[in-house]
């Protein structure tokens, strides 16, 4: 399992945020296995190609799948990170968790359908255009809403849970980045409802603000997280 080894190798961990789930939980075992049934509805097909014309049609998917596979393993890795950082096995984590599992299947065949569509250059009316970056964005606000919830429930706890400032500041920036991902998804929702017709096809372009998201953010945050570790010295 990925969990349990990423768990008892060396390079498991964060410097200055101590980690305070060790242990593979039956909670953790029950989304692995939700997860690797979400990759297993993003194949595109589950039957080995018996001619060359199959095998072709299969290949002509395979970037929309790596695509597709790359993203749920981000959001996976973020509850992974979630859970080891905090260790939190009480009702609310776990119905925020189930309620994430639920997104995130519900997630599923629109994230394939969408990413298909684009690498296979599909051509749609206006309306269903509309409709099809609606249920995408929809679907991505409500994961990473989730994770602002879990993160959020994880703030509340920070005394019980000893929190020192640095965690305490990585927990709000951890906030802080879910909420901008609610706000994006939010954004191409209101473009996809509301927006001239020309600006349909730049609404996809919209995700690209993720990376100078972070870029900056990261840099924000590091000062931030800079002057608390000089401040203690």
């Amino acid at each position: 399992m990925i969990r349990k080894t990423l768990s008892k190798s060396r390079i498991s961990g964060e410097a200055d945020f101590r980690w305070r789930g060790h242990e593979v939980t039956r909670l953790e075992g029950f989304t692995d296995a939700v997860f690797a049934f979400a990759v297993t509805l993003l194949v595109v097909s589950l039957e080995v190609p018996k001619t060359y014309p199959e095998l072709l049609e299969a290949m002509r998917g395979f970037p929309a799948f790596g695509i597709c596979f790359a993203l749920l393993a981000v959001v996976w890795y973020e509850h992974y990170r979630y859970f080891r950082r905090y260790g939190l096995e009480t009702a609310v984590a776990v119905i925020l968790n189930c309620a994430l599992l639920f997104c995130v299947l519900l997630y599923v065949y629109p994230l394939k359908f969408m990413f298909s569509a684009v690498m296979g250059h599909a051509t749609y009316a206006e309306p269903e255009v509309r409709t099809l970056f609606t249920i995408f964005s929809a679907g991505f606000s409500a994961v990473f809403g989730v994770f602002w919830l879990l993160y959020r429930y994880a703030w509340a706890c920070r005394k019980e849970l000893e929190l020192t400032p640095i965690e305490q500041l990585r927990t709000r920036r951890s906030m802080m980045d879910e909420s901008f991902m609610v706000l994006l998804g939010g954004v191409a929702i209101l473009l996809a409802q509301l927006g001239p017709r020309s600006a349909l096809p730049v609404i996809g372009l919209i995700y690209f603000a993720i990376p100078i998201y972070h870029t900056a953010a990261g840099r924000i945050w590091g000062r931030r997280e800079h002057g608390l570790t000089s401040s203690d010295r």
